[in-house]
């Protein structure tokens, strides 16, 4: 199997053969034009000669005086010699009235029958063209010999036929003669010919980096294979932002159409932070960018393709994480289900120490008094949370909340205006989902800026919550005591997936890209904008397909 591979033709061979192939075929078609053009020009010129010299031999008053007579063959023998030698002619030969030739400059001719070209010559029609005489291919013009009778009755009278012939050339003779530099003009052409071929084998061998056919027909069928039999969507672009390769994930994920090989991005419709990522407006290389498209996060990695120093375009893999962030924000309830839990565990130590030396040092009726204020302060926040929020889920999430924020030392406001009846389970997921992922981004701005030491320690710090619903909506608002969100971020925060703590220049996360994708999904929408007093997130849902159908 070796032996036989090892004597295939490579791709240079093969195209040296075809180039050669191609220059033998033009040079065989370029002589046989230059044979014909040879043989018409020959034909055309000594066609004319031969005639002329027929005509002239046939009004001589000698053969027209002796022409017909006994022993005319011997008187005008000495002319036909003359005129052949002089018109340098092949042959001369006259012939009577009967076909029968009686002069000839080959004797073997003499005596017998003429061939006639066209029997038109009898009747006083000369005619030109090739004939088969004395063995050799001659191009031979016969001209009527005419007289006149002695009775003046028959003025033109056939006497007998004069033939000049010329013999036709080899084809080596004519390919000679058809140009005294042809042969010259030939080999050069081959040897050029030759030598571009192989110039062209070799390019075309450097151009395909030293690959046969077969590879490069086993490599497009790997790639193929490759790209759609990845799960993660891969998209090319040229230098000039036109699409040059996308696998069948790819097109779904970005919602491609059928066509899109070879048109660019703006001919996709394809702009803002996609278009960034996929250009590389922030650099040659992405890694891990989080990108909003079509209802999904998508997790981007773009790397720019450089070969001998000459930028090719670049490659952009893309993963969809919208299920994982699902995922990730089921964790994340358990999370904050652990964190709660956490936090009053400490809150209880806390206050069971207390207790605890307050009884220890006696203060009995003490005890008793913060206990009371204890019961009194739980009941508040309940009653206060219960009576306005009828959903046992997003109270749940709140009273969580709460206790997670209180042990980063901010407080968890419940807005007087808060009013929420309860909602169909799916409803209520979402809005608890929204309403987390806010709070969450706002409790970490507020403890992260006072952390930092960007906020006085004596500042409050807190965290408001109001909740509104109508026939037709839910709509979260979330205010904060917060830095606030930079104006160049205002919207940049729900495109990149960041969180407001990567506002701040921390870490990303995609709570408020999955915050949007929900308000989206139930016809709604969440902007942000700052107060005077931080930042004000406002999140709306339509909730009247859902409230007809609980009620």
């Amino acid at each position: 199997m070796v032996a036989v591979t090892s004597r295939r033709r490579t791709l240079a061979g093969q195209l040296l053969v075809l180039q050669l192939a191609i220059i033998v075929v033009v040079l065989v078609a370029v002589a046989a034009v230059s044979l014909a053009q040879s043989a018409a020009t020959f034909n055309r010129i000594e066609g004319r000669r031969v005639a002329a010299l027929g005509e002239q031999l046939a009004v001589s008053p000698l053969l027209r005086e002796r022409l017909g007579q006994p022993g005319a063959g011997e008187i005008i023998a000495p002319l036909v010699q003359t005129t052949a030698t002089q018109s340098s002619v092949t042959s001369v030969t006259v012939a009577d009235h009967r076909g029968r030739v009686i002069s000839s400059t080959d004797p073997t001719l003499v005596g017998s029958p003429l061939v006639l070209g066209d029997p038109d010559v009898t009747r006083g029609r000369g005619w030109s063209g090739e004939l088969e005489i004395g063995g050799s291919r001659e191009l031979v013009a016969q001209v009527p010999v005419l007289g006149a009778d002695p009775d003046r009755k028959n003025v033109g009278r056939y006497l007998g036929v004069v033939v000049v012939g010329e013999a036709s050339p080899t084809w080596s003779e004519r390919l000679v003669g058809a140009s005294s530099y042809l042969l010259t003009y030939l080999g050069i052409a081959s040897g050029l010919g030759v030598v571009g071929s192989w110039l062209l084998a070799r390019r075309i061998k450097r151009q395909t980096l030293g690959l046969e056919p077969r590879e490069i027909a086993g490599l497009a069928e790997h790639r193929e294979a490759l790209l759609h039999g990845i799960a993660e969507g891969v998209i090319a672009l040229d230098p000039h932002h036109r699409v040059t390769l996308v696998n069948a994930v790819g097109r779904r994920l970005l919602d491609l159409p059928e066509d899109c090989i070879g048109r660019s991005l703006a001919d996709l419709r394809i702009s803002g932070r996609l278009r960034d990522v996929l250009a590389g407006t922030g650099g040659p290389e992405a890694r891990d960018e989080v990108v909003v498209r079509g209802g999904r996060v998508l997790v981007m990695n773009r790397m720019t393709v450089v070969k001998d120093g000459r930028r090719l375009g670049s490659v952009t893999t893309l993963r969809d994480r919208t299920e994982l962030a699902r995922l990730e924000q089921e964790l994340g309830s358990f999370r904050s289900t652990t964190e709660l839990l956490r936090a009053q565990t400490h809150e209880f130590a806390n206050q069971l120490h207390t207790i605890s030396g307050l009884i220890q040092i006696g203060e009995h009726d003490e005890v008793v008094r913060y206990v009371d204020a204890l019961s009194q302060h739980r009941a508040s926040l309940d009653l206060t949370v219960t009576s306005r929020i009828h959903d046992t889920a997003v109270a749940a999430l709140l009273m969580a909340k709460s206790a997670v924020a209180a042990e980063r030392r901010v407080e968890l406001r419940i807005s007087e205006r808060t009013g929420l009846d309860r909602l169909p389970p799916e409803l209520s997921a979402d809005v608890a989902t929204v309403l987390g992922n806010l709070v969450d981004n706002a409790v970490e701005a507020v403890a992260g800026a006072r952390e930092a030491g960007g906020d006085p320690a004596e500042r409050p710090a807190w965290v408001e919550v109001e909740l509104r619903q109508d026939a037709s909506s839910v709509e979260i608002v979330v205010r904060d005591s917060g830095p606030g969100v930079a104006p160049e971020l205002a919207q940049e925060v729900f495109t990149h997936g960041f969180t407001t703590k990567a506002a701040q220049g921390g870490e990303r996360g995609i709570g408020l890209a999955l915050t949007r994708l929900v308000c989206k999904r139930r016809g709604g929408e969440v902007a942000v904008r700052n107060t005077e007093e931080g930042a004000m997130f406002t999140a709306r849902m339509s909730a009247s397909a859902a409230l007809e159908g609980v009620r």
